[in-house]
């Protein structure tokens, strides 16, 4: 490596560009009651400062964090149908963050907290090392002009956070219908120092996850789901 332009460090490179743009939307008037109502028992405020999981859950259950929840439709299921894992969603569109915190009340889930606030920023400051079981990332914005590519979340450096979060054997489970988006972040995760692909390629879907809204809207559109498993060594 050139010593005189290293690799930017994860921290370094999340300061240079966003993996997301917000998006202009309306809450509706469910969401913004919840919102309003829920947020301050079920919204962890971003802080510079790590997190004591023990304390927010009540337990030593495993960690599973989801960057970018969109609506948080598939979370809550997950979440319900895995009473003992605990689950941090990270979500910066607070419509999506009001519809998860109606679906948090609804369910009577104990084991899901949000914090809504850029993932990576959350992941350096708030988290920390080996202590996170899971990351999903599913269906994140694929960024498909080329200019762009540089936003997408999974690619390195990025991918060295992750790897640096994760708990040994904790696994980092991505998505996505757009296959150029796919064989980018295989070829990203396959070069992450601390990963291993747990398939030869492409991963098998993973039978407890729950569908996605944007995934209905993927396969509407005859796209490819593409999957990619990969551990913590």
């Amino acid at each position: 490596m050139n010593s005189e332009n290293p690799e930017p460090s994860p921290s370094e490179y999340r300061r240079e560009v966003k993996t997301y743009v917000l998006r202009i939307g309306r809450m509706t008037a469910a969401q913004e009651k919840a919102y309003n109502d829920l947020s301050p028992s079920w919204c962890i405020p971003f802080e510079k400062k790590r997190l004591n999981f023990v304390d927010i859950f009540g337990n030593t259950n495993p960690i599973v964090i989801e960057i970018g929840f969109g609506m948080g439709d598939a979370t809550a299921e997950i979440a319900q149908a895995n009473p003992d894992i605990n689950y941090l969603g990270i979500e910066v569109h607070r419509p999506g963050v009001g519809k998860l915190l109606n679906e948090i009340k609804k369910r009577d889930l104990k084991n899901l907290y949000i914090i809504e606030h850029d993932a990576l920023e959350v992941l350096e400051e708030m988290i920390g090392d080996t202590s996170v079981n899971g990351i999903h990332i599913f269906f994140p914005d694929p960024w498909p002009k080329k200019r762009h590519h540089k936003r997408r979340m999974v690619q390195r450096p990025r991918t060295n956070l992750f790897a640096q979060k994760l708990a040994p054997e904790g696994y980092l489970y991505f998505v996505t219908d757009i296959i150029d988006y796919a064989e980018f972040a295989l070829e990203e995760l396959t070069a992450t120092k601390g990963l291993k692909n747990k398939y030869n390629g492409f991963a098998e879907p993973q039978p407890w996850r729950t569908q996605t809204k944007f995934e209905r809207k993927g396969m509407a559109a005859d796209r490819k789901i593409t999957e990619l498993f990969f551990v913590k060594e």
